[in-house]
């Protein structure tokens, strides 16, 4: 059973933090505000986020917008969620980037709920060029979106491996 529930403590751990950072970042910057920390290639600035993210969609003037991304925020909860509690075989690196995609959806989830937006705060540049801002959220569903990938990747060599072995 506790391997069953630890993806779901991984994934409040990551709601956890994303809430502490972007409330830190609310409370100490003003909206716009931005303070370089490398200077040339890392900023905190605070920024308010209507569309999903790194900024797609944000342009988009729909009174459905957020309604439809908090729908779709909810049907990827539930799915990963019945495969997280779903026995069987499930490798840890799956179970981990579920789980970091879960812990970065709630952490998103809340703010565009309760907010409206979504707070953004983490601005990478070198010179003239910016990624656009994100948040822990934002990176936790990076990196488990990485891990899941990465998981597809070792599983196709497995097969592959085990192919040529069995010729």
């Amino acid at each position: 059973m506790g391997s069953r529930i630890l993806p779901f403590v991984a994934a409040i751990i990551v709601f956890v933090l994303d809430r502490i950072t972007k409330d830190l970042i609310k409370s100490s910057f003003s909206l716009w505000d931005t303070r370089a920390v490398i200077p040339g290639l890392f900023n905190i600035v605070h920024t308010e986020n209507p569309g999903i993210a790194f900024g797609m969609l944000a342009t988009l003037v729909n009174p459905w917008r957020n309604l439809i991304l908090i729908g779709f925020s909810i049907l990827v909860l539930a799915i990963i969620s019945a495969v997280l509690l779903k026995t069987g075989g499930t490798g840890q690196l799956v179970r981990m980037g579920l789980a970091l995609v879960m812990g970065g959806a709630l952490g998103n989830l809340f703010d565009r709920i309760v907010h409206g937006t979504v707070t953004d705060f983490v601005e990478l540049h070198v010179g003239d060029h910016y990624f656009p801002a994100f948040n822990v959220a934002d990176s936790a569903i990076t990196v488990g979106a990485c891990l899941l990938l990465l998981d597809m990747w070792y599983s196709k060599e497995r097969k592959s491996q085990t192919a040529e072995f069995s010729r």
